[in-house]
């Protein structure tokens, strides 16, 4: 793949601020981190648009702005294990991978996984770990994580998901019916319970049980 063009990331980081990703550290992770290494085959020329586009297993690469303001509400420093349940593309991990410490991410596709490891390795991204799995129970021999973030929608923030999450901890998940325009949630975890905020509303993939049938 060709590199993107001076003015075509200058256009894509114009893009991202006027949506309101406004945090320079996101920001930056976004400019190190090319979306055209995650995106293959007839979209690859759309890459730095800011629109949600297909990948393998019937599931999709989120729309830049998205992925930003998501990263953003996460609170990120520098010593932090994240957690992410969706691999699907890889490139979420991958911005992530810039901003904490350690990234662990689970997908129930075999084949996102793999090809996601491929470019992980060819970025050289050594803090991030990626799995196969069933997403929606999270990776308790892991656990806890300074931070969560879930990447397909939940009827609710998953029960076992929030178990995972460190006293002080933040959490970011979709929240609504599949067939339905879904709400950003932030879940913080504090002493005394759950502090809830509305972000935006957004459109993810169900986040389902199980692994995929995909090899």
């Amino acid at each position: 793949m060709t590199a993107p063009s001076a003015e075509t990331k200058m256009q894509f980081l114009f893009a991202l601020r006027s949506r309101g990703v406004t945090d320079p550290l996101v920001l930056d992770a976004m400019e190190q981190i090319d979306r055209g290494h995650f995106v293959r085959g007839l979209f690859a020329e759309r890459a730095y648009e800011d629109t949600p586009l297909p990948i393998a297993c019937g599931q999709t690469i989120s729309q830049p702005s998205v992925v930003g303001l998501m990263t953003q509400a996460l609170q990120i420093s520098p010593r932090d294990t994240v957690m992410e349940v969706g691999t699907g593309s890889g490139y979420q991990a991958a911005i992530l991978s810039k901003l904490a410490r350690r990234v662990y991410t689970i997908d129930r596709h075999a084949r996102l996984v793999r090809e996601a490891r491929q470019v992980f390795e060819q970025l050289h991204l050594p803090n991030v770990t990626s799995m196969v799995g069933d997403g929606s129970h999270g990776l308790p021999e892991q656990a806890p994580f300074d931070r969560i973030i879930v990447t397909a929608a939940a009827e609710d923030p998953p029960g076992p998901l929030l178990a995972q999450l460190k006293t002080g901890g933040i959490m970011v998940v979709p929240v609504g019916q599949s067939d339905a325009v879904q709400t950003l949630i932030r879940v913080q975890k504090t002493e005394t319970g759950l502090q809830y905020d509305e972000l935006r509303p957004v459109r993810f993939v169900p986040l389902l049980e199980g692994i995929g049938k995909d090899t």
